[in-house]
């Protein structure tokens, strides 16, 4: 009866390990599937895209598009429409000259 005891004992211990070694594993999984990687590189904006689109409608678009191209690449960020929705990019609409007048077109 002894070793028969001491077998079962020793099943059920194993039996418990491998189980924990399971649930270890299943986590880890999980862990990978619901974003624990790392996130991938921000999204970088193409500055000459997004501030042709800004200044097509400008009566000087060159220059509009250097300033644009200028706080675009400070900000890595143009609002969208020809003028105008400044909220949608603060870092944008807070961008001024030495005069302390708004740069950014």
């Amino acid at each position: 009866m002894g070793a028969l005891s001491k077998t079962l004992t020793a099943s059920l211990v194993l039996s418990f390990l491998l189980l924990l070694l399971a649930e270890a594993d299943h986590q880890t999984v999980m862990d990978i599937n619901h974003g624990a990687a790392p996130s991938p590189l921000p999204h970088v904006l193409d500055c000459g895209v997004a501030c042709a689109g800004r200044c097509k409608l400008s009566s000087r678009p060159r220059l509009c598009k250097r300033a644009c191209g200028s706080c675009c690449s400070k900000c890595n960020c143009v609002p969208p429409g020809t003028a105008g929705n400044l909220e949608a990019c603060p870092c944008y609409a807070n961008l001024t000259t030495h005069n302390q007048t708004r740069k950014c077109p």
